[in-house]
Order: C-alpha cells, then structure tokens, then sequence
C-alpha cells in the first residue's frame, strides 16, 4: 500500500462503490506459463479518481488507446495485482460490496487462495488439482 496506513471503514466503502460499478474482481496471469493470481482493475475517464485511488491501493495506471477521440474521452485503467495489497483491499471492501458477482469472488480468493498456493510456488498432484478446482470454481461465480 502507498500510504503504510490501513483504510478507514468510509474509504473501504467509497472503494466497494467504485468496484460494483467500475471495477472487476478476477485472477490473471502475469506470465504465461505461471498460475492466475488475484487482480483488482478499475477503468475510468476520470483520471483524478483513479489517482485517488491509488494513494489508497497501491497498483499503477494505464492509459487506453483512444481510436475516436472526437467522440470518446480518453480513458484510464487502474490494475493492482501485488497479492498483499489484493488481499488487504479484498478484506477492506468485502463487506460493503453489494454486487454478488463481485462480492463471492472476494471471499472466495480471501477464504481459498493462500490454501491452494504454496509459498515455494511449488506443486504436487494434489496440490496441483486443488489449484486447478480453485481456479475453475472461481469462474464459475
């Protein structure tokens, strides 16, 4: 997180709101032979906001390519995928989502994902299945 403080409970809510609307809860591959881990996206045209937002979540910003710029604003994406800081924002916001989709993939990354990943990022059968189940369940939600 950016600011080494932990969020106040209106900043959580404020968060959850900008999630339901704008935001996506998902897993992702940061390479392409690795496993998919936690991401938190936000897109926006508004800029400041996104800004705003990373003082409280950490991530970084991306711009859109804008194909039509005399008819769409130029747009902006904010993607956290550090899993600390995932993690914190998924327990922060959790309670306050009111979008189902949305709310049971944060608990179930928070209630499953540090089970089925080792810290040595190394697998059996087992554990590779257990990883696997996680994965598909996840997008079956």
């Amino acid at each position: 997180m950016n600011r080494g403080e932990i969020m106040k409970d209106w900043e959580a809510a404020y968060l959850a709101g900008i999630i339901d609307g704008e935001g996506s809860i998902t897993l992702t591959r940061m390479h392409k032979k690795e496993f998919r881990r936690p991401c938190i996206t936000i897109s926006s045209s508004d800029k400041e906001l996104l800004v705003y937002i990373q003082t409280l979540t950490g991530g970084y910003i991306n711009s859109k390519k804008n194909y039509r710029p005399d008819k769409h604003k130029d747009s902006y994406t904010l993607n956290i995928k550090k899993k600390e800081n995932v993690l914190y924002i998924l327990r922060s916001v959790s309670p306050y989502l009111r979008i189902h989709q949305k709310r049971s993939r944060a608990l179930w990354i928070l209630e499953n994902y540090e089970r089925v990943t080792p810290r040595n990022g190394k697998y059996n059968a087992k554990s590779l299945n257990s990883k696997l189940l996680f994965e598909e369940r996840f997008f079956q939600l």
